[in-house]
């Protein structure tokens, strides 16, 4: 009997386990490995894993703020252009004889204010995130551009120690990937085990439910949308450290990036659900499908229609995941 009852437990873990969206992406990243070891010489060098790992990095800092944002049913169109935003801040700061490391913290202060504002519009104005977060995006790009003249800066005086969170290694791995590998883990233990964070999940389900039981969901909204404006630009500050310099149209399609990632692992555009472990394995997904692409010698072109329709199809799939759950 004992026995038993731990083969039904197994069996029970092992099915939880299959049914887990994660799985689900692990098996496709390793099938998708299997196939391109085969269809290119390249693909397992080490030279491209380290390209795709630093492809997705960075992004994946602004794939976990995205992530929280959407678990509390918010959405954030700025991303890309706030990231480029704190480039520029800090890089002209710079270039203006301010410490890099001051000018950083200046900038991603600036960002974070920024994400505090457009919090403020949507849950004291009753704004909707997406269209206060599209005109965001608008003027964010446009005080990139009015900063800079529309011109890259060069910022070649950067002193190493700055340029050591961006280039430099600590003995085979990038720092890079080390402050990465430290935001997911902290965010991911949060998101599960704090209470503070449980209220994200809370809020996303039902508001207005968590507020009769007595979550303030407004400070929940404004945190979460804070909170992914502030990581946005602690991403911008690492690709400045990372390319030596600050150029005001990046970031151009971050966003479509990191809301694919986001859905891809999870995260349902309707609130309420989601995991970073997910998103990550999303961001790693759509990495995988770049490298093996640009392999291939796919035209770019036709990049970004396959990117589209990965993202088309998983919304698809959240879709059909909320009305079976409704």
């Amino acid at each position: 009997m004992k026995l038993a009852g731990t083969d039904r437990t197994r069996s029970t873990g092992l099915a939880r386990l299959l049914k887990m969206r994660e799985t689900g992406l692990i098996a496709i990243i390793l099938v998708l490995f299997v196939a391109m070891s085969f269809a290119s010489p390249y693909f397992l060098t080490w030279v491209n894993i380290r390209a795709m790992v630093m492809a997705f990095a960075v992004e994946g800092i602004v794939v976990v703020g995205m992530t929280v944002l959407l678990i509390s049913g918010g959405i954030d169109l700025s991303v890309g252009s706030v990231t480029a935003l704190a480039m520029v801040i800090a890089g002209l700061l710079f270039l203006n004889g301010v410490d890099p490391w001051l000018a950083s913290a200046i900038a991603i202060a600036a960002c974070t204010g920024i994400g505090a504002l457009m919090g403020f519009f949507v849950t004291r104005i009753g704004l909707h995130h997406f269209i206060v977060s599209l005109a965001v995006m608008v003027i964010a790009r446009g005080l990139c551009l009015l900063g800079t003249g529309g011109r890259p800066l060069g910022l070649y005086t950067l002193p190493e120690s700055f340029k050591f969170i961006g280039q430099g290694s600590i003995g085979p791995i990038p720092v890079v990937i080390l402050i990465f590998v430290v935001v997911v883990v902290v965010f991911d233990f949060l998101l599960r085990r704090s209470t503070p964070f449980r209220r994200v999940f809370y809020t996303g389900s039902n508001e207005k439910a968590a507020a009769y039981s007595g979550i303030r969901t407004k400070k929940v909204i404004f945190l979460t949308t804070t909170l992914c404006s502030a990581l946005s630009g602690v991403a911008g500050v690492i690709y400045m450290a990372r390319f030596g310099s600050a150029q005001p149209t990046f970031g151009t399609g971050m966003e479509l990036n990191v809301i694919a990632a986001a859905v891809i692992g999870g995260a349902s555009l309707k609130g309420g659900s989601g995991t970073i472990l997910g998103a990550i394995l999303g961001a790693v997904l759509l990495s995988v499908v770049s490298s093996s692409l640009a392999l291939l010698n796919v035209s770019v072109y036709w990049q970004d229609i396959i990117r589209g329709s990965i993202l088309l199809a998983a919304v698809t799939v959240d879709h059909y995941l909320n009305k079976k759950r409704g």
